[in-house]
């Protein structure tokens, strides 16, 4: 695949002029120019972002102004280079290369060895499963669909087959690929809509602002892999639809087919995702085929490869994945109930932001100053898509399509008002934000040429520069908590920091003595240990399976019979007890799961008589104590009645 067009392009009406080639050496000066400028401030950056997680580690409160200066000290001088003018195709590509590679180094200092957020454990797990046991489709005990949607553990279990290196630094192999197959892959689709290189690279940049760019789609979870998938099936499918027919147009169609299927076996969502992106195509191209606006064949091939990939996202949910709506039900229901709660009288389900938070309140700020930022930046593309009409069929086509996708990401964000909601908002905008980054590309170029005047023109970038600093600044701070962007002291309950050594000895120690794939009750942060780096199969509870009723007992109170049996028919044999709940309140206020029946009222739900009743009841004995972390095994048949 070519990245750029630098001869006549094949889109009808449109002529890209050839220059002549420069001297050699005046064509190396620029070049040599960038890579000084990058190599200075790209290590200046990295000695920044350091300095923040130290910062970070000692609580100091500086953290967030270090990572902040840190990667701005190299984004901006790379994005000056990426508008320049004369900056030639390699030079850009070479940019935009080391552009991706250094958005990726926060994540990369945040999680150096092993996994650290949540669904990191699963899909290591899921890794490690392949490669030791090389069985696909096997149930994770963590996040219950990733079994289903093998295509990220496939790859990093293959690479680390083939190279030797761990399963975290094959995953690392893995994504850091994946991340600049995003850029670059926004780049070209950008190409595809709009000729000017320099728009396309204002493109990349601009998707770079989503609140997932940095932390969320660079963690090592299928959504890392599914979101470059999308975005090269969407540049496969323009290229269809403009090719002409015969070879070029069904050797692209397949192309679109090929990556179209890899995108659900590696992610449910990205697949929904970009079967709507598909359909939005399909929509603005049918409306201006009946206004005579868009040839009829580049609309049926449109149709033709949208129904395909729907056969292919229908069917692998049905055959493959069936769980997948069973899994996504309860969240989508529960947001709309809150939803609607909060727009009633009552005010229920209200979701206050930044509460608790020890975010900055710049940072604060900024979070909501880049919702009106990109409000007026999608006003500013639709007058310049109804006046400035540019382009083929085609790329008008993908214009106005984009502009519809864009146009989603203020309706989602209003999800993120609701505790279930939330998740699902940040999730879309990995997608409605491709849509605004490409229409209000041409906007930001169109202001940079109007400056005429070198004043002028410097206030206009350094004005560009600041709102899209601002906006970076903004989501990242609205999708991120700082737990999960820095490091810190240990924090009971919260998904990067309650990972405590004590929880991982007494999960190798379980291992080691017991033997793995051993079926045990435990909260949500002691299981996430256990069934990832201990191999064991936890269960944390549910509104069918309350294994949380077996902490919520008082000392006094029978254990309910009916969850007896359950565990005893289905053979759970350990039990583990983090005696930090009755201490400590979790950060992100769960326990077990979302739905847990258990008060969160600003002090621990538990009492210590409640976690220690287990060490005087005849069906648990106690193997393992360490203080915080007691394990007992389960001994149903001293029960004395026969257990079905």
């Amino acid at each position: 695949m070519t990245l750029t067009r630098t001869v006549a392009d094949d889109r009808p009406g449109l002529a890209v002029a050839s220059t002549p080639e420069p001297p050699a050496t005046a064509s190396r000066r620029p070049a040599l120019a960038c890579a000084a400028t990058l190599v200075v401030t790209g290590a200046a950056g990295a000695a920044l972002l350091v300095a923040a997680n130290r910062a970070a580690e000692w609580d100091t409160g500086d953290q967030f102004g270090f990572f902040w200066l840190g990667l701005l000290v190299f984004t901006l001088p790379a994005v000056v280079w990426l508008v320049r003018r004369g900056t030639g195709a390699r030079l850009r590509i070479a940019v935009l290369t080391a552009y991706a590679g250094f958005t990726y180094l926060p994540k990369l200092l945040r999680t150096p060895d092993g996994p650290l957020y949540h669904d990191e454990f699963a899909h290591w797990r899921q890794a490690h499963e392949i490669l030791v046991d090389g069985r696909l489709f096997e149930q994770n005990p963590i996040v219950k669909v990733v079994g289903d949607f093998p295509g990220l553990h496939s790859t990093v279990a293959s690479i680390s087959a083939l190279t030797g290196v761990s399963i975290w630094h094959g995953a690392l192999i893995v994504l850091i690929t994946a991340h600049l197959l995003v850029v670059l892959g926004v780049f070209v689709l950008a190409e595809e809509i709009w000729p000017e290189p320099r728009t396309a690279a204002v493109a990349a940049v601009l998707y770079g602002l989503n609140s997932s760019f940095l932390f969320f789609d660079t963690q090592f979870g299928y959504e890392s892999l599914a979101i470059p998938l999308l975005v090269w099936t969407l540049v496969a499918l323009h290229r269809a639809m403009r090719g002409p027919a015969g070879r070029a147009r069904y050797g692209w169609s397949a192309v679109t087919l090929m990556l179209s299927a890899a995108t659900i076996a590696t992610h449910h969502l990205t697949a929904l995702g970009l079967l709507g992106v598909m359909l939005i195509l399909c929509a603005v191209a049918t409306a201006r085929a009946l206004r005579r606006s868009h040839p009829r064949a580049v609309t049926w091939t449109a149709w033709v490869l949208t129904v395909a990939a729907a056969v292919l996202v229908v069917t692998y949910l049905a055959v493959v994945a069936p769980r997948t709506a069973g899994y996504l039900d309860p969240y989508l229901a529960k947001a709309l109930d809150q939803f609607a709660g909060m727009a009633g009288s009552s005010g229920s389900g209200k979701r206050t932001l930044f509460r608790e938070s020890v975010a900055p309140w710049w940072e604060r700020y900024a979070a909501f100053g880049a919702q009106g930022l990109a409000g007026i930046a999608m006003a500013a593309a639709l007058w310049r898509l109804r006046y400035r009409r540019e382009g083929d069929a085609v790329s008008r086509t993908g214009a106005l399509a984009m502009f519809v996708l864009g146009s989603l990401y203020f309706p989602a964000a209003l999800l993120i008002l609701t505790p279930s909601g939330a998740e699902g908002a940040r999730r879309s905008w990995a997608f409605s934000y491709l849509g605004i980054a490409l229409v209000v590309a041409p906007v930001v170029v169109a202001l940079l040429d109007h400056a005429t005047r070198r004043p002028v023109r410097i206030a206009t970038a350094g004005a560009l520069l600041g709102v899209c600093a601002v906006a970076l600044v903004g989501n990242t701070a609205a999708g991120m908590n700082p737990s999960y962007r820095f490091p810190g002291p240990p924090v009971f309950g919260s998904d990067t920091r309650s990972a405590i050594p004590e929880v991982s000895a007494a999960s190798d120690w379980l291992r080691a003595t017991q033997g793995r794939d051993l079926r045990i009750v435990a909260d949500r942060y002691s299981g996430l240990i256990f069934g990832s780096y201990g191999g064991q199969r936890p269960v944390t509870g549910s509104q069918s399976f309350r294994t949380y009723d077996l902490y919520l007992a008082q000392p006094d109170r029978e254990i309910p019979p009916l969850l007896i049996q359950q565990l005893s028919s289905w053979n759970f044999g350990y039990l583990i007890v983090d005696r930090r709940m009755a201490r400590e309140v979790p950060e992100i206020q769960i326990y077990f799961e979302t739905n847990e029946p258990v008060p969160h009222d600003g002090k621990p739900a538990f009492t210590l008589g409640q976690l220690t009743k287990f060490d005087g009841t005849p069906w648990t004995i106690k193997i393992y104590d360490s203080g915080n972390i007691a394990i007992y095994r389960f001994d149903f048949a001293s029960l004395g009645r026969p257990v079905r």
